[in-house]
């Protein structure tokens, strides 16, 4: 009988494996000696050795799946407890048992990240699905839009949740983003009506203003013009290629109007600044009549003047007020002079004048009677009186004569 430490052979060559709940026979050798028949068997568990090593590195440094790492962990299990093999068996089923511990570890990591991962996914959703729902309020249409249909593509990045909560959120999203598209129809329905309102606005506007484009009412055209182009604005905008075909008309109609405006003005403007070079001759020839002398030659030749000022015509509107200020400064000079000249030899004026002078020399020779008759009398206080009242007629008295004088002048 021929034996090591896992095995032996007994003498009618059946060979036996040892084991931690006893020996278990695990075939038999005939062909030669014990030993060989050990060898035999021993290669049987080296082979089973490399399976254990495989299966080892396989599980420990691939992404295995738990679930298939367990199946062959199980498979090999079973093979190494009924193996026709001889060698410390015991031993590799507890390295595939402690093999089997890493793969509950990692099933319990995986586990958990599956539950992270819903948990990140669950919280993407409902990030999503909360700003959908804020945005079906929006009235950005275009850019609330845009960001609808980049949420859809977001939605589709993010795992899928459980089909109850994933069909809820979805639910949820979906009813968003169909509110929002009910309310951008509507609204692009309401403006479409309001567009069709603006374009006949429009068309009334321009079949105006093409009707006006002949007339020659220049001044009230021109206001009419303006009111057109103010109701032009507040009408709105029509649809894109309809308001441009009106405005294009609109425009042209201004344009031809304000074109055979342009060519009454400009032979109007030469005229009038024709008619600026002559006033400006009669402004100098007015304004040679100052200083007055003679207030009678000088009104004459100011009527002179006016007289032709009137029958020459209009100026440009800019220089007449500064061209019509000169001339009034002259008017103003000679009915100046003309008050002055009629203040000086107004008889009525000087006789109230030569009034005044009588009336105060009068008054004063009374006080100076009344004066020297208190100081006769030692009367200090009349006499004083007497003085001061005499001092204040005298100046009243040179005022009153040069009043007087200049009627003599």
């Amino acid at each position: 009988m021929s034996s090591d430490p896992w095995g032996r052979v007994d003498e009618q060559g059946n060979v036996f494996v040892k084991t931690a709940d006893g020996e278990r026979s695990v075939g038999s050798w005939q062909a030669g000696s014990p030993d060989e028949a050990l060898a035999y068997f021993r290669r049987k568990y080296e082979g089973l050795v490399v399976e254990v090593e495989l299966l080892e590195r396989r599980v420990r440094t691939t992404d295995l799946a738990p679930k298939d790492a367990a199946t062959a962990i199980e498979h090999l299990r079973a093979h190494i407890v009924d193996a026709h093999a001889v060698g410390d068996l015991d031993a590799l089923v507890k390295r595939l048992d402690a093999l089997g511990g890493v793969v509950d570890s990692r099933r319990e990591e995986r586990k958990q990240a599956r539950a992270k991962a819903q948990e990140e996914a669950h919280a993407a959703k409902e990030r999503i699905v909360t700003e959908a729902e804020q945005l079906a309020e929006s009235t950005d249409w275009r850019q609330a839009g845009e960001r609808l249909r980049a949420l859809v593509d977001s939605w589709k990045a993010v795992p899928r949740l459980d089909r109850k909560t994933d069909d809820e959120l979805w639910h949820r999203f979906s009813q968003a983003r169909s509110h929002f598209a009910k309310r951008r129809k509507a609204h692009f329905a309401e403006l479409d009506q309001q567009r069709e309102g603006v374009r006949r606005t429009k068309e009334r506007l321009v079949a105006e203003a093409e009707a006006l484009s002949s007339s020659t009412d220049w001044n009230d055209t021109s206001a009419r013009y303006r009111d057109l182009m103010r109701d032009w604005k507040a009408a709105g905008r029509a649809q894109r290629d309809v308001e441009e075909q009106l405005w294009q008309r609109f425009r042209a109609a201004q344009d031809v109007f304000f074109a055979a405006r342009g060519e009454v003005y400009a032979e109007r403007d030469s005229e009038q600044r024709e008619n600026q070079q002559l006033k400006e001759q009669l402004l100098v020839e007015a304004e040679a009549i100052l200083p007055v002398g003679d207030v009678k030659a000088a009104r004459s030749a100011l009527r002179s003047v006016n007289e032709r000022w009137e029958g020459i015509g209009h100026v440009p509107r800019d220089a007449r007020p500064k061209m019509e200020a000169r001339l009034h400064a002259v008017e103003r000079a000679i009915r100046d002079a003309e008050e002055e000249l009629w203040r000086r030899t107004n008889p009525e004026a000087r006789a109230r004048a030569q009034a005044t002078v009588d009336q105060l020399q009068a008054s004063i020779d009374k006080l100076r009677t009344q004066g020297e008759k208190a100081k006769a009398a030692g009367n200090e206080r009349k006499v004083r009186e007497a003085e001061e009242a005499i001092a204040a007629r005298e100046e009243w008295l040179a005022e009153a004569r040069k009043a007087l004088e200049e009627f003599s002048g």
